[in-house]
């Protein structure tokens, strides 16, 4: 938290890791945000009948989310986002869901994003869990629960959109920050852009924000989804998140190998379209990483283990 009395207390209430992230991501729109959010949160518990305790929850990067009574006494979560294209159906996806599997949404905001939701107690994270495939497979049966067919009509981003961005977008970024993925990992990255053109499987509500830290522990269930990050498209998209999430407790090829087939069969999908969906996923992390100026060694292990 950033202790100063000369501000409001929402704005002490909010992390001092979200507001350098909000600032860094949204610069001016970033600003204008942060010194929006007492009035914005005002006008919410008014709205909505809240009351808020001072306590924001930790753990995201552009989101304010404080502890809520609601009238009738029940808890909840007031979650005010910094929009972007991420999360911006998040409540949609919320409301798609209807609590089975994830946290039950109460009310949304379309001017702001803003999001009433379940408070998940205790909320420990499912990465916390002691044994790491168990919490694998349970993270696996979660999102097969999750998988919904899209409407038509519906507001979400298409998967296959975002493919067509990476293979017109990823050689000139390579290029742009000098080769930073090395050529031969860059070929199997773009050989799985290609491979990932046509679709396997029908278009589902997918989540691009599949991981641990996202599934917590609950009073109405074991576990529950929250902050899904939704698009539409194949049902092994789900999985390549959650490999690369996994995977970082031990940066291997053989670890990739392995994990992309238990994810695979815990999904029913092919666990190579899993790992093609991480691989490419990375590709994208290291040059969104030297876009920020950030150490991208790290993902470019990665991107080495899943090549």
């Amino acid at each position: 938290m950033c202790d100063d009395d000369s501000v409001p207390d929402v704005l002490r209430a909010l992390p001092c890791d979200v507001r350098r992230n909000v600032i860094r991501f949204f610069g001016d729109r970033g600003r204008a945000w942060i010194e929006a959010l007492p009035g914005v949160v005002a006008d919410l518990a008014r709205r909505w009948e809240l009351r808020l305790g001072s306590h924001a929850y930790g753990g995201g990067t552009h989101s304010l989310v404080l502890a809520a009574t609601r009238a009738d006494g029940s808890p909840a979560l007031l979650k005010v986002p910094a929009v972007d294209d991420e999360n911006r159906q998040e409540g949609a996806a919320l409301s798609r869901y209807a609590g089975d599997g994830a946290a039950l949404l109460y009310a949304s905001d379309p001017d702001t994003g803003a999001l009433l939701m379940e408070r998940l107690e205790p909320g420990t994270p499912l990465a916390d869990h002691p044994d790491r495939d168990m919490a694998i497979d349970v993270a696996c049966a979660l999102l097969r629960r999750l998988r919904r067919p899209v409407p038509a009509g519906h507001p979400f981003n298409l998967v296959p959109e975002l493919v067509r961005t990476w293979a017109s977008t990823l050689p000139a970024r390579q290029a742009r920050h000098g080769s930073p993925v090395p050529a031969p990992d860059m070929a199997r990255v773009m050989a799985a852009v290609e491979q990932l053109r046509a679709p396997a499987g029908a278009e589902l509500l997918v989540n691009r924000d599949a991981h641990l830290l996202n599934i917590l522990a609950a009073q109405r269930e074991p576990w529950l989804l929250i902050d899904p990050k939704p698009l539409a498209g194949e049902p092994a998209f789900d999985g390549g998140w959650l490999l690369i999430d996994t995977l970082l407790a031990r940066v291997s090829a053989d670890n990739a190998r392995g994990l992309a087939a238990r994810i695979g069969d815990g999904l029913a999908v092919d666990g190579d379209r899993v790992r093609a969906w991480a691989l490419v996923r990375c590709a994208e992390n290291v040059f969104w990483g030297l876009d920020a100026g950030e150490d991208v060694s790290v993902i470019l292990a990665l991107v080495a283990a899943l090549a």
